[in-house]
């Protein structure tokens, strides 16, 4: 038997294209199941290359059951291999998707929609929720994550604890009890894959089909799209120019999400009564709070207000912290801060989920933030956030002026733009790319229709002359 294999010296070794060929021609058919293959030497000779090679690419079709061999025979196409593999691997057939499985697809356009709008460069991209690339002290971070590579000893290298590594966590505790007034020890931690796996848990571990969850509208879609897929009843609550008022939760809800450091994407913080009117609420609902505090370490004017987990008594609200916004979104690890009868339940979900987070990266942040970098980092960022949000502003009221107002302004890293008369949210963003500006619609994030229309403004990787030349363009589009 003669087989015509092209070969090429260029990519793959000799051995693995006679396998790949030989293979592909089983799966086809074009070598039938019974059928004798060519001698190994006869095969070598026909191609023109070392036996040896041709040997290899036998064992593993031997290996993976493409063929047999049979003693003082050969070696032959494995019976009825061909046909089945070939049905197999050439129709696709329909799988039944569990409920999950058809909302998160049929959501996806919706949940991809952040990725599906990375287009062209402009000059002036208000983008929003990333951490300032610039000024982030990566040659410290990479000699970090070298000095944690060499000291970690081999058998730190199996399976960690699922709660996370013991320094990050009591690196976490120490650093929100002093910024964020959480109230909490190292037990109550567990470190997660970024703030969207801390939902999921809270999904699995809280909810069952049916129940009753409330959340701010408009409000992060991350947070509503995991709850469309827990299959539970979805009751969002419009807000005021104070936020979430408490007075409007309905009746049948037993968990809320929150966001009342910086709403999301509002901007607007809770005021403390609200807070109070919230614990309140849960506590003469016997309801769990969930406070996503995603980028409440930014604030510029005055005492920052301190969580609502901090002002909780009874243990109702679990807290959610998130490294992405601050340090840089590709570090994925965060944190949920779980009232203390809860951890059980939330550790155990977290290993049944992925066993545990990533554990160098986790040894590095914590050496991080334990040993000052962290915070110091932190102060730069503010500084730098703080001289940007005041170029922002006051290109704002030099340019716009009254023809729209302003939300958000007083912490986190964006701003929201309501225009005072009707336009069109498309309208304005497409006009504003033509002027090589690019301005966010916050109607993605609303959930009741007639849609509210307004633009986020992020301004952490701008500089402040662009953040003036932006605004004045936007000028000609308002």
């Amino acid at each position: 038997m003669k087989l015509a294999i092209p070969l090429s010296k260029k990519g793959e070794s000799l051995n693995r294209q006679v396998y790949q060929h030989l293979r592909e021609a089983i799966l086809s058919g074009s070598l039938s199941g019974g059928e004798k293959l060519p001698s190994t030497r006869d095969l070598a000779e026909q191609l023109g290359i070392s036996r040896t090679v041709v040997v290899s690419a036998y064992d593993q079709l031997l290996a993976e059951g493409f063929a047999e061999g049979r003693a003082g025979s050969g070696t032959y196409v494995a019976k009825g291999v061909g046909k089945r593999a070939a049905r197999s691997e050439g129709k696709s057939v329909p799988l039944r998707v569990s409920r999950f499985g058809q909302t998160a697809s049929a959501e996806w356009s919706r949940i991809n929609f952040a990725l599906q709008s990375r287009r062209s460069v402009v000059p002036y991209d208000f983008a929003y929720g990333r951490s300032d690339l610039e000024k982030f002290p990566f040659a410290l971070w990479r000699r970090l994550l070298l000095r944690c590579a060499r000291k970690t000893r081999v058998a730190e290298l199996d399976y960690s604890h699922a709660a996370g590594n013991v320094a990050l966590r009591e690196a976490i505790c120490t650093h929100v009890r002093r910024s964020r007034a959480v109230v909490c020890d190292a037990s109550q931690i567990i470190v997660v894959n970024g703030s969207q796996q801390a939902l999921d848990l809270i999904a699995r571990v809280l909810m069952e089909l049916g129940d009753g969850v409330a959340f701010e509208d408009p409000s992060y879609q991350g947070t509503w799209e995991v709850l469309r897929a827990a299959g539970v009843r979805l009751l969002p609550i419009e807000l005021d120019r104070d936020g979430l008022d408490p007075a409007k939760i309905p009746a049948e809800a037993r968990t809320i999400f929150v966001t009342p450091s910086h709403q999301f994407p509002t901007g607007v913080i809770l005021p403390l009564a609200r807070r109070l009117a919230l614990l309140e609420w849960a506590k003469r609902r016997n309801a769990v709070i969930v406070e996503d505090d995603y980028d409440g370490e930014f604030r510029y004017e005055g005492q920052p207000l301190e969580s609502l987990q901090g002002l909780d008594h009874e243990g109702r609200v679990i807290y959610i912290g998130t490294f992405s916004r601050t340090v840089f979104s590709a570090l994925r690890i965060g944190y949920l801060i779980a009232p203390r009868r809860l951890v059980q339940a939330f550790t155990a979900a977290k290993w049944l989920c992925d066993r545990h987070t990533a554990t160098l990266e986790q040894a590095t942040l914590a050496e991080f933030i334990s040993s000052g970098m962290y915070e110091r980092y932190l102060r730069r960022v503010r500084r730098r956030n703080a001289s940007r949000r005041a170029a922002l502003m006051g290109a704002i009221r030099a340019y716009l002026g009254d023809r729209v107002e302003v939300t958000g302004d007083g912490s986190g890293a964006h701003v929201v733009l309501w225009p005072r008369r009707r336009v069109s949210e498309e309208s304005v963003i497409s006009r504003a790319e033509s002027r090589g500006v690019r301005v966010y619609g916050i109607s993605a994030y609303c959930w009741k229709e007639p849609r509210r229309t307004g633009v986020m403004l992020g301004y952490s990787r701008m500089r402040e002359a662009q953040i003036r030349e932006g605004i004045r363009r936007l000028k000609e589009v308002f």
